[in-house]
């Protein structure tokens, strides 16, 4: 089956940003398929992890914002690139990667995140 590749960047950012700010139940019953695999060693492998996870992130963060700087797909991957900003000043960027099975649901996921540092180097922005 082809991908369709505008959707499942659609998709990816709404799950993750529904995720995010505190939906992770419903973002799990609108967009992962049958199984979940999670690479990141913070959170358990599967469904309920993953939004046991979100859901305590929600309730000891809740002033957390997201900005989608970029998605990227290619063939069943879509890679979100994201800052962050947390309560007390951290900032980060994150890469999330997230691999869609045949019927457009979210399977698999990748991160890497980076705290933006208050001195850089160089002039350039991390995106």
């Amino acid at each position: 089956m082809q991908q369709d590749l505008e959707k499942n960047k659609q998709h990816a950012i709404e799950f993750y940003e529904m995720a995010y700010l505190g939906n992770p139940t419903r973002a799990v019953e609108l967009y992962v398929g049958d199984q979940y695999i999670q690479h990141n060693p913070l959170v358990g492998d599967g469904k309920q992890p993953f939004i046991e996870y979100f859901e305590k992130m929600a309730a000891e963060y809740p002033q957390k914002t997201i900005e989608f700087v970029r998605a990227v797909a290619q063939d069943d991957l879509v890679a979100l690139h994201t800052h962050q900003r947390w309560p007390g000043g951290d900032q980060y960027v994150t890469m999330d990667f997230f691999r869609f099975d045949e019927q457009g649901k979210i399977v698999e996921h990748w991160d890497s995140i980076q705290q933006i540092p208050a001195q850089s180097k160089n002039n350039n922005s991390m995106y």
